[in-house]
């Protein structure tokens, strides 16, 4: 493979923590194989390999620790599981700089292997794509020599970019002024000191000399981004939501999901996905017990089975209603399977971006109901598509819970409303979108009469 003319595009390398993971990861690996599908060269560079694909290449390959760093690190592994404190002085001395960092507040940006990656594929990339790009892997200062590099999309899934620390801020506005005073150091990623104004000078200083092409799923997320210290790095900013596979998310019958899940055929069956659903700071699991609760007081005629699907844990009860957790599943045929038997998919959330599992709830044809926080309004049009309830208000929570399970009419228009809804976010038009600007911004395309503009 030769490098591409004006008229091609050929290589594209991704950057993401993991190649398997939550939502952000997500997005990268499917796109990753849809660009493959299509006959591009297709590579994906990660913090953290899990799977065995040869086009996913682990970043910290092509920086490997020296002997030093190597054996007092390695000793540090070793007894961690016997001393935390020696463990700590062995991680200390292997790395001092990067422990002291650490203990400061600082964001740890000592990974080198992050300048070597337009080294990593066989041919110099046409496009640079990065995802989350926290996670301890990548480093945040060779921004503005890689953007010299290639073209550099970046596509935001929070707002740690735009923040001291935190992926996203809640109520906090201090990301807008300069941080410091922090009032939540345990937002992750989590600082063990108050160094939150100094990181965000430092990611200011290093957008002021990076170029980039910024997207986010969510109008919500990007017009954030344009407010803050990233604005000065945009060449251009677009809105491009991700995307579901609609050959595997869609309606099926729901007693032939049930029947293949082993769930009952008589239970109001209500389902919530997340990863590590309940230490999740994002989501408000406390809510939706709450909710659950209320929905079964209220619901006598009939259990309740309320499927937590993304953490192990023995079943509860939460008044009348079952609480049944079941782990995270890699394989999307099988999630599919419990939005479709489920009578309601429930999204309650503290903060959100633009949540995968919402679009393939409502690519199934889930009736759903979720706070109205984030990007989540962009996704679902109350009372057309589903319900949207203000955050924080279990009472308000299980009333729309109660009137989808208890209105067939309701619970059937929103099922078909919200698959119709679904086709504006399928993958193959997330795919579309970004090849089509990948197109117009790679070495040697045409130039745009726009090109000077920022776009949204």
């Amino acid at each position: 493979m030769t490098g591409s003319t004006p008229d091609e595009l050929r290589n594209i390398l991704q950057v993401s923590t993991l190649d398997h993971g939550g939502g952000a990861e997500r997005v990268a690996w499917m796109l990753f194989t849809a660009y493959r599908e299509r006959g591009l060269g297709s590579w994906l560079a990660v913090g953290k390999k899990l799977s065995d694909d040869p086009h996913v290449l682990r970043i910290a390959d092509y920086a490997p620790p020296s002997a030093w760093v190597r054996g007092w690190g390695g000793g540090g592994g070793w007894v961690g599981r016997r001393s935390w404190r020696l463990s700590w002085l062995l991680t200390a001395i292997a790395e001092p700089g990067r422990w002291l960092d650490t203990a400061r507040g600082l964001e740890d940006f000592r990974f080198p292997g992050t300048w070597r990656l337009p080294e990593m594929t066989p041919d110099p990339p046409d496009i640079i794509h990065c995802h989350n790009l926290h996670g301890g892997y990548f480093d945040l200062r060779a921004l503005p020599w890689l953007s010299r590099q290639a073209p550099v999309v970046l596509t935001l899934h929070d707002a740690w970019l735009l923040s001291g620390h935190c992926a996203h801020s809640f109520d906090c506005e201090r990301w807008r002024t300069g941080c410091g005073e922090c009032p939540d150091l345990t937002i992750p990623p989590a600082i063990a000191r108050d160094a939150t104004a100094e990181n965000r000078e430092r990611k200011r200083r290093i957008f002021a000399e990076s170029r980039l092409y910024v997207s986010a799923p969510s109008r919500w997320l990007l017009d954030k981004a344009t407010a803050s210290i990233l604005a000065p790095a945009i060449v251009e900013a677009r809105v491009i939501p991700n995307g579901v596979d609609l050959s595997i998310f869609h309606p099926v019958e729901q007693a032939e999901a049930r029947a293949e899940l082993g769930l009952p055929h008589d239970a109001r069956v209500l389902l919530f996905t997340a990863h590590g659903i309940r230490e999740n700071v994002w989501k408000d699991y406390r809510l939706l017990r709450a909710a659950v609760a209320i929905v079964a007081e209220r619901l006598r005629d009939r259990r309740v089975l309320f499927l937590a699907l993304g953490e192990e844990a023995p079943e509860e009860m939460m008044g009348k209603a079952i609480i049944r957790f079941t782990p995270f599943q890699r394989d999307a045929t099988l999630v599919a399977r419990y939005y479709q038997a489920a009578d309601a998919y429930l999204h309650a959330a503290r903060v959100e971006n633009f949540p995968n599992t919402v679009l393939e709830a409502l690519a199934c044809g889930a009736p759903t109901v979720a706070t109205a926080v984030g990007g989540i309004p962009e996704q679902i049009e109350h009372e057309v598509s589903g319900l949207l309830t203000p955050p924080g208000d279990a009472d308000a929570f299980a009333a729309a819970v109660i009137r989808v399970l208890t209105d067939a009419n309701l619970r059937r228009a929103l099922s078909e409303r919200a698959h119709a809804h679904a086709d504006r976010f399928g993958l193959q038009q997330q795919v579309d979108a970004y090849l089509d600007w990948y197109r117009a911004i790679r070495p040697g395309a045409p130039a745009r009469a726009d090109d000077s503009r920022k776009r949204g």
